[in-house]
């Protein structure tokens, strides 16, 4: 985990190094509590050297609303910044990188209000979530605007990557997410490069 007791966020690389976990610390007293949740210069020094040009916000009322996956292609490739500032959910993210060595591989984290966490999803994955509780609303910051002709997505339930989604009674998508291409459909979108 990185950082130090001095620095107000941590953060620490997931099983696939790429996406990272950040905890801002929250300082609190008898009002409540206060926590810088974004720093620019911290996070270019210790997440990614990316700019952040859009801020989005969501809002899904049914426990088990399930978002994703979404990626778009270059040159409006996103890289997101996902914290949860209502509710709870469960946040995924897919390598979706040819040749990479997490290729169709996943990640997860629990976001929520009360943990404050927040989830670096970079360009090359697709990012998805299910709410955990009802009224949850989702904030995140991303490296390039909204392009449709750029939008593409993956199957959220594909067998072939086997995301281990918390167990609900119903599931609440759009129709654009339930007709998603599963991993072996999906045309060629990003090819790794080794660093």
């Amino acid at each position: 985990m990185g950082g130090t007791e001095l620095d107000e966020m941590y953060f620490q690389s997931l099983s696939i190094a790429e996406v990272k976990l950040i905890r801002p610390r929250k300082f609190g007293d008898c009002r409540g509590y206060f926590s810088e949740v974004f720093r620019e210069k911290w996070f270019r020094k210790n997440v990614a050297d990316v700019g952040l040009v859009q801020d989005n916000e969501s809002l899904s009322a049914q426990i088990g609303t399930v978002r994703g996956l979404h990626f778009q292609l270059e040159p409006f490739a996103q890289g997101k910044l996902v914290r949860c500032t209502r509710g709870a959910l469960f946040d995924v993210a897919v390598d979706v990188r040819v040749g990479s060595p997490t290729y169709g591989k996943w990640v997860s984290a629990e976001l929520s209000q009360e943990n404050g966490a927040q989830l670096w999803v970079p360009a090359g994955f697709a990012h998805g979530f299910m709410t955990l509780k009802a009224d949850t609303v989702i904030s995140y910051k991303v490296t390039a605007p909204y392009s449709a002709e750029h939008d593409r997505g993956l199957k959220w339930d594909d067998p072939a990557i086997g995301i281990n989604w918390p167990k609900m009674t119903t599931y609440v998508l759009s129709e654009k997410d339930s007709s998603q291409p599963s991993l072996c459909e999906l045309p060629v979108s990003f090819q790794y490069v080794k660093v």
